[in-house]
């Protein structure tokens, strides 16, 4: 067996209190020199469109720790689960799960993260990753067994990928870990 190839990039601190995002960061060899949590108001703001609220977010966590953690480049993300215009909860709650889940079943929708990063001294850079994915009609045994499960509280349109809600994708077109919380394509090249 050979070691896994590891990827070189400059200490960074981590804008985020997400352990799936520093998952994916080790899944790919990187470890942050710092792992900050931003204290940021996240409620999207009246008539704000997921493209806009994922960017503004990425913006205001890295902004939030870039004050806090100024010695090394603050990388921040933010994913949104929409359905055509309208921005999906964090779900908090099963009742929030599940409403999520009956607004999914059986159809697309996309799973944006915005990244960025700030440099001392340098306009922050940004990148827009854009994932669609399709749900099958998902029957209420279906969605009272994923409830049962817990697997949904605390993420974006109420489920994880990674988990068990991956059995009612249908299809997806773009990247899987953009879904899981962190396009690590585009967050290697950023950091690069």
């Amino acid at each position: 067996m050979t070691a896994a190839a590891s990827i070189t990039v400059s200490p960074f601190t981590l804008a985020s209190a997400s352990p799936r995002r520093l998952a994916l960061l080790a899944q790919a060899g990187i470890v942050p020199a710092r792992v900050i949590a931003p204290d940021i108001d996240e409620r999207p703001r009246k008539s704000e469109l997921p493209r806009a609220y994922a960017l503004r977010l990425a913006l205001a966590k890295a902004g939030s720790v870039a004050e806090r953690a100024t010695e090394a480049p603050v990388l921040a993300a933010d994913t949104v689960v929409a359905c055509g215009r309208r921005i999906l909860p964090k779900a908090e709650t099963a009742e929030e799960v599940e409403r999520c889940l009956r607004l999914l079943s059986g159809r697309r929708h996309q799973v944006l993260t915005a990244l960025a990063l700030m440099r001392a001294g340098e306009k922050p850079r940004t990148r827009l990753v854009v994932t669609r994915v399709a749900f099958k009609v998902l029957t209420p045994t279906e969605i009272g067994d994923y409830l049962m499960s817990g697997e949904g509280i605390g993420k974006a349109g109420g489920y994880a990928i990674q988990g068990r809600a991956e059995a009612f994708v249908r299809f997806i077109n773009g990247s899987y870990s953009n879904v899981v919380g962190l396009p690590l394509y585009e967050t290697l090249s950023l950091l690069g």
